[in-house]
């Protein structure tokens, strides 16, 4: 795989804008499309909340049959708990996009991200949507994924390149997330585009797999959003042979994928509100891989853990309480804890470490933390961010 330009519209056929039309009361993009030149297999995953947001439920009905060829976003208001007006106002953004981009509007995926509660102004949105498939361009990338940020302090957009046989497939990526994050699929979206052909079961497969090794990963808070949703689109333009379930290319395109979400997993994290550090929590040595992730996300989600982190206490025992409870498979007898490279707890009983090492781990803007169990051979990683006192500043001004 090599690291490329382009972001979202790297791969061949896709376009892309982003505007704003006044959904935001700061005046930043608000509006993003991304389009292919031709129908796309396309497949997604979407949050376990209950309360699941009108574009959700538009967008499963319309990827019902694992074909689109757009995806229109706002941000700025989530358009969640709406009722019969949300469906409506979410319809309408698909018949509207389906309109000016000449596409059926039953091939458009809708997604929106903001404040729960509010309906959408969908006057600024309709003209904004008209505006923005205006000005698709295979240059639009940057633009779509500013309009997609809301508390994001920073714009997540990444592209690999990867051989499949004997041609050179493009994945590009974007996604926006900061707050309100703890997928089970955060106020999270994520958008993939690839120009590889792939059969679309295959496709569905491994977005759900990537999604539960990547996104699945990561915790900002502990809240799981109405909104999340991460969805792929494969145009075929790349000529490459047909990946299935067959193909000697699965492994090195499901891997491909991987890394993709992996990546701006590790983005979401790292973003998340008022933080000042990168947790990346592994557990080794599980008796299967469910334990191992069920210990890694568990630790990684602990505000104890994550508030230690921000204060720079290597307090190891937030650790091991929170691998406890966190379902897997253990023997505490066995459990080694490390910070860094350095060993806090052996056999489930703490160590005298250096204090002045630990500290120097813990000032670094990427902490680790491994954990052995000692019981298998399964491993897991999990990534989150410390918690700071900015984190209730921004969460507590979120409206304002």
């Amino acid at each position: 795989m090599e690291l490329i330009k382009g972001g979202i519209t790297a791969p061949q056929g896709f376009k892309a804008s982003g505007i704003s039309a006044g959904i935001k009361k700061n005046g930043k993009k608000d509006v993003a499309i991304v389009c292919s030149e031709v129908l796309c297999k396309a497949t997604s995953v979407y949050t376990i909340n209950k309360f699941k947001a009108a574009p959700l439920i538009v967008t499963g009905e319309n990827l019902a049959n694992k074909r689109a060829s757009a995806i229109v976003i706002n941000s700025g208001v989530a358009n969640a708990c709406m009722g019969a007006q949300g469906l409506e106002d979410a319809k309408q953004m698909a018949l509207i996009t389906g309109e000016v981009l000449n596409i059926n509007e039953l091939d458009v995926v809708v997604a929106s991200t903001g404040v729960i509660g509010v309906p959408l102004p969908m006057k600024n949105v309709k003209n904004g949507i008209i505006e923005a498939a205006k000005i698709v361009a295979k240059d639009g990338n940057i633009d779509a994924a500013e309009a997609i940020m809301t508390t994001d302090s920073v714009m997540k957009e990444l592209a690999y390149t990867v051989r499949i046989g004997n041609c050179d497939v493009k994945i590009g990526a974007m996604a926006k997330g900061s707050g309100m994050i703890h997928p089970n699929m955060a106020t999270m979206l994520g958008f993939i585009t690839t120009d590889a052909n792939i059969e679309e079961n295959c496709l569905d497969g491994i977005l759900k797999e990537a999604v539960k090794a990547s996104f699945n990963m990561i915790s900002v808070d502990g809240d799981t959003s109405t909104n999340d949703m991460v969805v792929i689109m494969a145009n075929g333009m790349a000529n490459n042979e047909e990946i299935n379930t067959n193909s000697e290319n699965l492994d090195a395109f499901k891997n491909a994928i991987t890394h993709v979400c992996t990546e701006l997993a590790k983005l979401i994290a790292k973003d998340g509100e008022g933080a000042t550090k990168l947790l990346e929590v592994e557990v080794i040595g599980a008796l299967s891989l469910e334990d191992a992730r069920l210990g890694a996300k568990s630790i990684c989600s602990s505000n104890l853990v994550k508030t230690a982190m921000f204060g720079e206490d290597a307090n190891w025992g937030r650790i091991v309480t929170a691998l406890g409870y966190s379902g897997a498979e253990i023997d505490p007898l066995k459990v080694d804890v490390y910070l860094g490279n350095l060993l806090m707890a052996k056999a489930g009983t703490g160590l005298a470490f250096d204090e002045d090492k630990a500290l120097e781990v813990l000032k670094e803007k990427d902490v680790k933390v491994k954990v052995d169990l000692n019981l298998g051979t399964y491993s897991a990683k999990s990534w989150g961010c410390d918690l700071s006192y900015e984190y209730v500043r921004i969460n507590g001004e979120y409206r304002s």
